[in-house]
């Protein structure tokens, strides 16, 4: 798979998520990409059931361990249906979320233990990461201020836990700072969307100079 690549963009709700998303696509289709989209959760008949557990059953109690495990089967199954086979096809995968999210959901403010997430993780996505992670930051609070709808049920959750949220999320960047880029989500939507396009395209370029050094054999003679 030379060119198959994985991002996923993530950060507090309320930090333009859906509206990068839709810039960084429209960027790498225009390079040529064929780009498949995916949320986590959903985007599976699967994970779409989950999500509307997850996030519309205001009535129904979810403890933690139950919620990071639904959210661990949604993703299973956005893998095996969705973004393997995107890979395999040799296209470009963009998810709104991934597992980033349940680590800090549910583990850094939720309250679970982090390191076990992760560990759970590899065995939900069979290993399958993204190159790089977009992680829009600015403080909850304000991020709060730009949802204009009705809240879900993780939305819900408090000031307290979405403070923890972003915490949680500038740690993990802190942990991983090869695998996650923050971005300030609180500048113009242009100015974020081109620091988005800056974060993937080293990772464009990265791919570009290894498919261009020599295997290990060339230029080798023959073995006799």
């Amino acid at each position: 798979m030379p060119n198959a690549m994985f991002f996923s963009i993530d950060g507090c709700d309320g930090t333009g998520k859906s509206t990068q998303m839709e810039r960084l696509c429209r960027w790498l289709r225009s390079l040529g990409h064929d780009v498949v989209t995916c949320r986590d959760p959903g985007s599976t008949p699967l994970g779409e059931a989950i999500r509307g557990l997850l996030l519309d059953r205001h009535d129904l109690r979810i403890d933690r361990r139950s919620e990071m495990l639904l959210y661990m089967a949604a993703r299973a199954q956005l893998v095996d249906e969705v973004i393997q086979p995107a890979l395999a096809a040799d296209k470009t995968v963009v998810c709104d979320r991934y597992l980033l999210a349940n680590v800090v959901y549910q583990g850094h403010a939720g309250g679970l233990d982090v390191q076990t997430l992760w560990e759970v993780g590899r065995v939900a996505t069979a290993g399958v990461m993204p190159e790089r992670t977009i992680l829009l930051d600015m403080p909850s609070d304000a991020a709060a201020t730009r949802l204009d709808r009705a809240l879900d049920r993780m939305e819900r959750q408090g000031d307290a836990f979405h403070a923890r949220v972003r915490q949680g999320f500038l740690d993990e960047a802190a942990r991983r700072p090869d695998e996650i880029v923050v971005i300030d989500a609180s500048r113009s939507v242009d100015a974020v969307a081109a620091d988005v396009q800056a974060a993937v395209q080293e990772i464009l370029e990265r791919r570009k100079a290894e498919s261009g050094k020599p295997s290990a054999n060339r230029g080798l003679p023959p073995r006799g």
